[in-house]
């Protein structure tokens, strides 16, 4: 599936040919500090089928849980972020964030990674009161 997507600004633009199959939550501490959230949708893409059209992003390197570098790319100017990776020689698969995806709404989690670290109360979200939107 072709996608494409950008920053929040519109600084910075990219596509991708994605499988839409491979979507997966993630409830990662990393994830959660690095997203301002409880957890963030993740999608796998080969370096070969991603590429950014407009603009370059920043790219700050954390220390993972497991030691390893992970390189986290993201708008310098709204902190939109793309995606994290290896860093180092060799090919390279971006775990691209689903919300800079513009087709996000037809990319359904297949999978949850992460799990221990997932918050608690995340089972009773379908039973929390509900607004259309923010009044």
């Amino acid at each position: 599936m072709k996608v494409d997507g950008g920053c929040h600004c519109g600084n910075i633009k990219y596509e991708a040919e994605i499988d839409p199959e491979k979507v997966v939550i993630c409830h990662c501490t990393d994830c959660q500090v690095l997203s301002g959230t409880a957890f963030r949708t993740v999608l796998p893409v080969s370096e070969e089928n991603f590429k950014f059209t407009k603009g370059e992003p920043k790219v700050y390197v954390k220390i993972a849980e497991s030691g390893n570098e992970r390189a986290q790319a993201f708008c310098p100017d709204c902190g939109s972020p793309f995606y994290a990776t290896s860093t180092g020689d060799g090919p390279k698969v971006f775990g691209v964030r689903t919300g800079t995806i513009n087709q996000r709404d037809q990319l359904k989690p297949q999978k949850q990674v992460w799990r221990r670290s997932a918050h608690t109360w995340l089972g009773e979200v379908e039973d929390m009161p509900a607004l259309e939107k923010q009044t």
